[in-house]
């Protein structure tokens, strides 16, 4: 119902709150190490191997234009897997998950964000948190380039030969 209650991650992108829906989110994992894609740099920081399958990782504080640069990934640094498997967003701290009533929503004005990628404010306690829609943060360009390096990824790795049994 439209009265209810949503539920949100709670993200720290570059000492900044940001918030995802939960539906959008698989799991939140510890970082691992990533393998860094050639010509990758800026935001797209490597791929993470998921059973085999690269999926690509944004960090989202240069995405965002939070942060120059790719920085020191911290201690509490956390990938944010995308529900549909096909990204993870590397953020310096997955803190929270809250239920946010529909009358702290702040409707948000599409064109002040790069592609609509703000969906609302939430007001949480004295702050307003960016809501961001997961579908909204990539163009269309940036996900089909960001799909090709997948495929070539993935191909790279299926040339490799086959670990020896243990």
């Amino acid at each position: 119902m439209a009265g209810d209650p949503r539920a949100y991650l709670i993200l720290d992108v570059a000492g900044t709150a940001c918030a995802l829906p939960r539906e959008a989110v698989a799991e939140v994992l510890p970082l691992p190490e990533l393998q860094r894609a050639p010509a990758s740099g800026g935001w797209l920081a490597g791929f993470v191997n998921l059973a085999g399958r690269p999926v690509p990782v944004l960090d989202l504080a240069p995405f965002l234009g939070l942060r120059q640069g790719a920085a020191e990934v911290g201690l509490y640094a956390h990938l944010v897997l995308a529900r549909d498997l096909s990204l993870a967003w590397l953020v310096d701290r997955a803190s929270d998950l809250v239920n946010v009533p529909a009358a702290a929503h702040r409707p948000a004005d599409p064109a002040a964000s790069l592609n609509g990628c703000v969906a609302a404010g939430l007001l949480l306690g004295d702050r307003l948190v960016p809501a961001l829609d997961p579908a909204r943060l990539l163009t269309q360009a940036e996900r089909a380039r960001i799909e090709g390096q997948a495929r070539e990824a993935a191909a790279r790795l299926a040339a490799l030969p086959d670990p020896p049994p243990a």
